[in-house]
Order: C-alpha cells, then structure tokens, then sequence
C-alpha cells in the first residue's frame, strides 16, 4: 500500500532532523573534548602559579582552584566565582560579566578595583568560549615561594555616615592612627573635612597634615581618603604611592605642572572632563580659567597664597556642559614640584543655580512690567480721557479735530500694547472663548510687522473655510508672538515667515514624540521660517523650561516652556520639525469648536435702557493720580453728576464721618498709597451698605486679590477708561445693571 504523500512528506523530514541531529551531536562532542583539553592546559598554567587562581567554565563555575586560591578561599571548586568573591565585592556578577565582555576583544583583561576594604587586581586569560582563567592579585600578598608582587596601593580610608560616625575603616587607614576610632573628631582637629583640601590628622607619628578627598555614596555614607602628595605620612613601608595606583580611586585627580601642564590623570578625571588622554595638554585647554589666566591661580598655590581656595570652572572643548570644583595643593620636593587637583562635578549645582538666577530675573522682570504698565494705563487715562473732553468741544470741520483723532487713536494703541505687556508679566487664568484664528492673526498683524523688523516679510495663508477653535485670546495672541519672535531670531533679522492656518482631519490617532493626538477634525497652525534650524539634540529639549539655542543675553529660555504650556492647557498640541541649515516649522493642532445645539427655547433678550444723558447722583471719586482724578471728575460732572474728590483713602473716610453728607456711589482706585480700594470701602459699606462700588484699576481684575470678601455687587473698570466707559459703568451701578461682582 503506497505511502501517503503527507505521511511520505513527515518519513524525509524526520530523516533529516534524525541526520541534522547526529552531525549536531558529533560537533558537541568534538566541542566538548576540546573545551576538556583546554581546561587540562589552563590547570596546569595556574597549577604552578604562586598566586590565586581559577579555572572557570562559561557558566561562571570553578572547575579548578590552585594551591593559593584554595589557602586564601578554601575548596571552591564546583562554586561559581562570583559566590567566592562576595566577600570582596557588593555585585561580583556584574563586576565579572563586564571583565569578561571586555576581555573578548583581545583575549585577555587587567582591571584593578578600588572597594571599601581596599584594592585588589583582576585579571582574566580567555582560553575559549568554554574555559577561562582568573587570577587574583591583593596588595602585599606574597606567593608560596615568599615573592611579593607589586600591587596597587591601598590607600588610607575611611567610610563615615551622615552624623560622621566611622562605619569601617582599612587598614591602611588603622595603620596611620594606630586605633579604634568612632567619630572623625577622634581624628581630625578641623570639621567638616572638605574635599581637595589640607586637614590635619592625629596619628602615630603626631600631628599631620594630609590631603583629604571624599566621594559621597547613595545610602548618605561618605568615603573618605588620604591622597599622595609627598607627605610625611604617606609613606609606610607598605605603601607605595604612585599614579599608577589611583587610576581607579572614585575621586578625580589631577597632577599639574607650574607651567600648567597635566603630567597624569586618573580615570574619573579624564571621564569627569570628557577626555580620551591628558598627555600633551594644558590645564587651560580643558578648564576655563576662574575670570583670570589659569597660570596666575597656578603660581598662586604653589606660592602658598591660594589658600585653598576653591575654583568654579567650566570644561572646555567639544560637546562640553561640565562644571567642576578644582581645589589645588601643592606637593613634591624641590625637584619635582607640582600641583595636586582634586576635581568635583558640580555641574547640577550650577545649573540649578543658574536656573533659580533666571528665574529671579523673570520674576524681577514681571514685577517691573506690571508696575510700568499700571503707571502706563494712568498716563493713558489722563491722555486719551482729556483728549476726549476735546473732542467733545469740537467738530470734524474743526482744524483741530483730525490731530485730536490721531492721539485718540495711538493712546488706544498704546493701551493695547500695555495690555499685552500685562499678558506677559503675569500667569493669566485662562478664559476661553470661541475664536477665528483668521481675525486673531488679523489683529496681530501689525504688532507683528513690529517686531519681526522691515527686513524680515510676514506673510499669511488661511484657510477660506477655517473651523473655529476655542482658547484664550490673549494667551494664544502671546504664543503665536513668541513662535514670529524665535522665527525672526532664527533667521538673524532677514528672511521670509510664513503662517499657514487649515482644516485637517485626523482619521486614527496620530502618535508623536510622546504625545497621542486623538482622531478628529483639528485647526493646524503652521510657523515656518528659514533660520539655521535647531540641532537634533536640542529638539527633544526645546519645550523644557531654560533650554534654548540663543547666545547668552539673548533668550529666557521660557517662551516655548510658556507655549507648550498654553497650548496644552487649551487641549491642543505643539510639535517642532526642524533641519539645521534649513529652517523650522512649529505646528500647533487645537480641536475644533462647534457650539453645541440648545435644547431650550432662546431666550429673547431683554431690551436695553437707554442711558441718560443727563443723571443724577452723588459720587465720591477716590484717585490718587490727580491728572486721572480731574478727567473722572469732569467727565462724570459733564453727565450731570455731583462729585466729591479725595486723593486718598484716608480722606474718603473722614469725609464719611459726616452723617448729613449723602454718597450714592464710590468710584474708587484699587492700588493707591496707605490703604487699598477693598479695603477702605469695606469700611465704608458698614455704615452706609446700599452705597453701590465701581473699583477702576491700571493692573488686572484679579491683581488685586487680598484674600478677604469679595466686597459684592462691585462694578470692575480697567483703566484706561473713556469717558463714555467711565459714565456707563457709573449709571449702569446706579440703576443696578452691574453683572459683575469683584474685588
């Protein structure tokens, strides 16, 4: 019976998997006498070395131990390596991994490593992917034929916690004070040590002085050394100082020449700095001098007069952001004089520090635009009011009148421009409302012919059919004036920007940098200009607060932090496209807004009163401006009111005393010298509560908030004011019309 086709298919697979699987057995084989011959070859290498050594498999596990690992460790064959030197070090396995994965470059690897308990070597000989051979060198250990080796050298250390209690020592370090000790003022004269810097020391030989380095660690213990430097104390019979021996030592170091040349280097120093080598360099080519030429604060501190001090220096060269500390001591003989640096990384200190200055300056910044544009919103109300009490005496055949316009409409102007100054000075609440970008930008245009200069053309492309967004206007006038600001800049004052405003539909989500845009219809909003572009590096940062491409002195660093922040707030989304050399395009996505159908009948609309031409009332004008004053006064006179002034609001209240004198209404400043406007008209409203309040202030409504009761039924009226705003607000209280009730 002839064998199915399927059943035949499976005969010559399973044919093939039984070859496949005898060739992969004989391999294995042919692997596994040779991994065996190697490890015979290395058992016999460390059989006959007089120090410590290992034969391990790839797993990590000791196959052989030689006569010296067995004394120093005892039987260890058939652990792992990393269980064995536990003892020695917090993590072996990783240790080990990264030995080995550096050793499989060349074959074999030397690491020597700095611990608590001192310093040992490491070294591994790479016999093949199955057999390796570790040795392990300690300083001072001598092998079975009584040879000591030259190890790295163990320094005197110390570890302390965060109430300076000792929490172990080495014995180097027990070695020079020749006792138990619990705190370090059973040791030192002078607390706290610092870094870098010369303490003395009570040991077995007196009083000395060393040179002290600390590396803090992550539980709030800190390490504490004595450095080389020609010392009196760091030379006992088992020390040997030497750069060779503080490659690895946590702490970074320099040894520096008179001249400014570095003579040698450790690893976290060449790292801290982002170099490859020190050798055929000069202090001033990885350091910025402290405000003066390095060599003078060189000579300084081998001359003595240095006194230790510390220096804040910046690093230099390529790709460099590195602050560091330098303290320098001088060390050597006459001979061989030179100048120990101790380095510490303070590059988070000083950004945070230069952070916390910037902000300083922004705030000062805020505070003196807001208080400029309250006086400048005085200087408007006493300009444009009195210009409007003469256009009320002229007519447009008057010769006058077109000048009389003119200033009319510049102090408006000028207002709008405070206005915005205002915006930018504080953090807005925001008010949203539906808006036509297409009118936005309309308004905009010619501050922003402004500020983009005649060199630089602006140019617009809406939309014809542009969908509605809701925002705040005067938040989103200040993010797009930020994005033409940073295009001009880019462009270093010559170019073309181009806003591009359109529809688009999203059909699925739209995911981007880390944002998720969800489907739906969106108003997208283009800034393209054609500046030198923002390096890729830079792009992921560009929306995080003082991050910014411009020269020192020439950006905050906050205009894009602000947008993004606006942008999100009002539920849209910004995003950057950039390519150096090319230009930039900022794109911002806001929702569409369709007003939701009502339900309800409309509401028709009470009509209007007509207001007065000629009213009637006692009004008591509080203002401290006098050119401000005698606008209101007029202005409120000329509707037919009888007004009361005082220029402060100690004077209003002393008229009040006067139980005959009838006040129907307080227009009244907020901010004015002694007491506020709030405050005094509280006062007042307990003896006379049915007094109706309009409060006129230069800052913003919600600038004066002095956390007490909102004094209610208050009319709010920002300056400047007309005259026609001025008498409305006022009739408009007195009929009881107000909507709003702030203080």
């Amino acid at each position: 019976m002839p064998v199915p086709s399927l059943y035949f298919g499976f005969a010559i697979c399973g044919g093939i998997l039984i070859l496949t699987a005898g060739f992969v057995g004989i391999a294995r084989k042919r692997d596994a006498r040779a991994s065996k011959r190697l490890r015979a070859v290395a058992d016999m290498i460390i059989a006959h070395d007089t120090g410590v050594g290992f034969v391990t498999d790839q797993s990590g596990l000791i196959r052989h131990a030689n006569a010296g690992a067995n004394d120093r460790f005892g039987a260890t064959e058939g652990t792992s390596l990393a269980q064995v030197l536990g003892t020695m070090l917090a993590n072996p396995a990783s240790v080990l991994a990264q030995i080995i994965a550096q050793a499989h470059a060349t074959g074999a690897k030397t690491e020597d490593i700095v611990t608590r308990g001192g310093h040992f070597r490491l070294r591994v000989l790479i016999m093949g992917e199955a057999c390796q051979i570790w040795w392990l060198d300690e300083p001072g250990a001598a092998g079975r034929g009584g040879a000591v080796r030259r190890q790295p050298a163990t320094f005197p250390m110390l570890t302390v916690g965060p109430s300076d209690q000792m929490i172990q020592m080495n014995d180097g370090f027990r070695d020079l004070v020749g006792k138990t000790c619990h705190a370090l003022e059973d040791v030192f004269d002078e607390l706290p040590l610092r870094s870098g810097h010369i303490h003395s020391l009570r040991g077995l030989q007196g009083q000395t002085e060393v040179l002290i380095a600390i590396t803090e660690g992550s539980d709030e213990t800190r390490d504490i050394y004595i450095l080389p430097g020609g010392l009196p104390i760091l030379t006992p019979p088992q020390f040997e100082p030497g750069w060779d021996a503080i490659e690895n030592l946590p702490v970074p170091l320099l040894k520096i020449a008179p001249d400014g040349a570095l003579l040698a280097s450790n690893r976290e120093a060449r790292q801290l700095l982002n170099i490859g080598s020190t050798s055929g360099r000069q202090l001033a080519d990885v350091l910025d001098g402290p405000g003066r030429p390095i060599n003078d604060w060189l000579a300084e501190a081998l001359a003595g007069q240095a006194g230790h001090v510390s220096q804040f220096l910046h690093g230099r060269g390529d790709q460099q952001d590195t602050f560091v500390q330098v303290t320098l001591n001088t060390a050597g003989g006459p001979d061989d004089l030179h100048v120990i640096a101790v380095l510490n990384d303070v590059t988070e200190l000083k950004t945070l520090e230069a952070q916390f200055v910037q902000s300083q300056k922004m705030q000062a910044i805020g505070q003196l635009a807001g208080g400029v544009a309250h006086d400048f919103n005085n200087l408007l109300t006493a300009i444009s009011g009195h210009c409007e009490l003469l256009l009320c005496n002229h007519d447009e055949h008057d010769r006058d009148y077109s000048d009389l316009i003119q200033i009319h409409q510049n102090t408006n102007r000028a207002a709008s421009l405070v206005g915005q100054l205002l915006a930018f000075s504080r953090k807005q609440t925001l008010q949203p409302q539906a808006l036509d970008l297409r009118d936005t930008l309309s308004d905009l245009t010619h501050l922003l012919n402004r500020l983009v200069g005649e060199k630089v053309s602006l140019k617009l492309d809406h939309d014809q059919k542009l969908a509605r967004i809701k925002a705040d206007k005067r938040q989103l006038e200040q993010v797009l004036m930020n994005l033409v600001v940073n295009a001009r800049d880019a462009m270093q004052g010559a170019g073309e920007i181009r806003v591009v405003t359109k529809n688009t539909h999203l059909k699925k989500a739209m995911r981007r940098d880390r944002a998720t845009v969800p489907a739906g219809d969106y108003v997208l909003v283009k800034v393209i200009d054609e500046g030198h572009g923002i390096p890729a590096d830079k792009l992921e940062k560009i929306f995080e607060p003082f991050v910014t491409t411009k020269r020192v002195g020439e950006g905050t660093g906050l205009g894009l932090s602000t947008a993004y922040g606006i942008i999100k707030q009002s539920g849209g989304y910004i995003f950057v496209d950039s390519e150096v050399g090319v230009g930039a395009t900022f794109s911002l996505l806001f929702p569409s807004y369709t007003p939701k159908e009502e339900t309800v009948a409309p509401v028709v609309p009470a009509i209007a009163k007509p207001l007065k031409t000629s009213a009637e009332g006692v009004v008591l004008l509080v203002e401290d401006e006098a050119p401000v004053r005698a606008f209101a006064a007029r202005a409120l006179r000329l509707r037919g009111y009888i007004v009361l002034e005082a220029d402060c609001a100690e004077t209003a209240l002393e008229m009040l005393e006067d139980d005959e004198l009838r006040v129907d209404i307080f227009v009244t400043d907020v901010i004015m010298p002694g007491q506020d406007g709030p405050t005094w008209v509280r006062k007042a409203l307990l003896k006379r509560p049915e007094t109706k309040v309009v409060f006129v202030s230069g800052y913003p409504e919600d600038a004066f908030d002095d956390g007490q009761p909102q004094v209610l039924g208050a009319a709010f009226l920002p300056k400047p004011f007309s005259l026609k705003d001025l008498t409305e607000t006022v009739q408009e209280q007195l009929s009881g019309a107000a909507t709003l009730a702030h203080a």
